[in-house]
């Protein structure tokens, strides 16, 4: 688990995904990701949410998550790192389907 200070702690606003546009993304409410220091967190974009199980390393977060997309169950996993400008880049992945890159800032 990470310390309370560990810098990806909290809600980030997703600002881009690279195989969905804004209008989709934003589709239900504001996108965004969450960490918890408990190992927690959720995500939500367009019609999909999930519930994270985070593992903290030294450089990121590493997850899988559980959840829906369209009311239809959904799982995967995922990363995420602190990029140099103090915003969030990572990757989102369905099991046996889509993978996409994503941004994100603090919210």
């Amino acid at each position: 688990m990470p310390s309370r200070k560990n810098p990806l702690l909290g809600r980030w606003r997703i600002t881009e995904m690279e195989l969905w546009d804004t209008d989709f993304v934003d589709m239900l409410e504001p996108a965004y990701i969450a960490f918890e220091a408990k190992g927690g967190g959720e995500f939500a974009f367009g019609a999909v949410h999930g519930d994270l199980d985070c593992r903290y390393g030294p450089d990121g977060v590493r997850f899988t998550w559980e959840g829906n997309d369209e009311m239809d169950p959904a799982f995967g996993a995922g990363s995420a790192k602190l990029a140099p400008d103090g915003s969030l880049t990572g990757e989102i992945c369905f099991h046996r389907g889509d993978e996409s890159t994503f941004k994100a800032r603090k919210w």
